[in-house]
């Protein structure tokens, strides 16, 4: 009864591979910055168009 549980997560045990960690930040950091942008963007467009509208 010493063996290992029926899935047992092989992946976990190899090395971490640093370049697929540094491509998931690169990609992470990227859609962060586009969703401030995005908001950004949002907010400019709304006070125009209150600017517009109260005008």
């Amino acid at each position: 009864m010493d063996r290992p549980p029926p899935y047992f997560p092989q992946g976990s045990l190899s090395p971490r591979d640093e370049k697929r960690y540094k491509k998931f930040k690169l990609i992470v950091g990227i859609a962060i910055a586009l969703l401030i942008l995005l908001g950004a963007g949002l907010l400019v467009g709304v006070y125009y168009l209150v600017s517009w509208l109260v005008a």
